[in-house]
């Protein structure tokens, strides 16, 4: 015991640094940007598809008064039908994959989809295997893919923008399962 409390004694707290002055300006600036390219709010329906909640912590901290989603007209929702977009973490695991194509197929048109981490990008560190089927993509079309293990809520921000921006443009992803 009194050798864990001498190293807690010499460590010291150790967190990571507060934002600078350029992150919250490339807030600030990603807000301004969220706002013009939506013009209306934004349903999302979170699918947590085998991941270690890494990334769903900081999904979950979009909702703190830095980032504030809901002021930019962005909420989360519980059921996929009434849901724009879907933000699928982890990579999918063979007892997801029928639950996720479920709900994309529940997702009413024109619908979203964000893969968020490595997992979901690429399969990460458990990539294909017995039990997963690797990437998001390999289960539905992908629109955007936010990498990051976990990814910062930013580039995550960033990541809903530019598929938001890829629906205004028009062009669809191809469909895997075709």
């Amino acid at each position: 015991m009194l050798t864990i409390l001498k190293k807690i004694a010499l460590t010291g707290i150790r967190s990571e640094p507060a934002p600078s002055v350029d992150d919250a300006e490339g807030v600030a600036r990603l807000h301004a940007s969220i706002l013009r390219t939506l013009g209306r709010a934004l349903a999302i329906r979170q699918v947590d598809a085998g991941s270690c909640n890494g990334c769903e912590l900081e999904i979950h901290a979009l909702g703190n008064p830095y980032y504030n989603i809901e002021g930019l007209g962005i909420r989360f929702v519980a059921s996929p039908r009434h849901a724009d977009l879907l933000l699928v973490t982890g990579p999918v695991s063979r007892h997801m994959v029928t639950a996720l194509r479920r709900t994309y197929d529940a997702t009413p048109e024109p619908r979203l989809v964000v893969a968020a981490g490595d997992c979901g990008c690429n399969g990460g560190i458990f990539g294909e295997g017995y039990a997963t089927v690797g990437r998001v993509a390999n289960v539905v079309p992908v629109d955007v893919e936010v990498p990051g293990c976990p990814p910062t809520p930013a580039a995550l921000l960033a990541g809903i923008l530019s598929a938001v921006k890829h629906a205004a443009r028009g062009v669809a992803p191809a469909d895997p399962r075709a």
